[in-house]
């Protein structure tokens, strides 16, 4: 889908938040908003750069314990729900780069990015302290999303 373009060939992005308005405070509110937007980006990127950093020194962290150079299975799953809070945080970085560079909210990316986030949910779950309630409210939740996810890649 190509962006709407206006008689001066200037592209416009997200119609619901034109530039122009009858109503000037409106006009002025966009902009600000857009503004925002930008700036949530320029913030994620520092989220996801901070996060890196964070996995890299973690690692660090658990390797220089004794034992030496050896990671235990909850090690491991910490380091896993690490890196997945960076996917993530890019995932919601190229959320707010497509939303700020098209016309068109990406209804696909926003279900996986959610998907991403049960996911890492469900591989750093301790089942041993967590009620059924729980689990099977989880499991409703990937499921749907799943279905989701699937119905709209259908459509695509």
């Amino acid at each position: 889908m190509t962006p709407n373009r206006d008689p001066g060939h200037h592209q416009i992005l997200h119609d619901e938040l034109p530039e122009e308005h009858d109503d000037p405070l409106i006009g002025v509110l966009h902009k600000a908003i857009r503004v925002g937007v930008r700036v949530l980006a320029v913030l994620m990127a520092f989220v996801i750069l901070w996060g890196i950093f964070d996995v890299v020194y973690v690692l660090y962290q658990q390797l220089m314990q004794p034992p030496f150079l050896l990671l235990e299975v909850g090690d491991i799953f910490k380091l896993f729900g690490a890196f997945m809070v960076v996917l993530i945080a890019i995932e919601i970085f190229v959320n707010i780069r497509l939303y700020l560079g098209t016309n068109v909210l990406p209804i696909q990316l926003v279900v996986a990015t959610a998907l991403m986030a049960i996911a890492r949910k469900v591989i750093v779950l301790d089942l041993n302290t967590l009620s059924p309630h729980y689990i099977v409210a989880i499991a409703a939740v990937v499921l749907a999303l799943g279905v989701t996810y699937w119905l709209v890649s259908r459509q695509q």
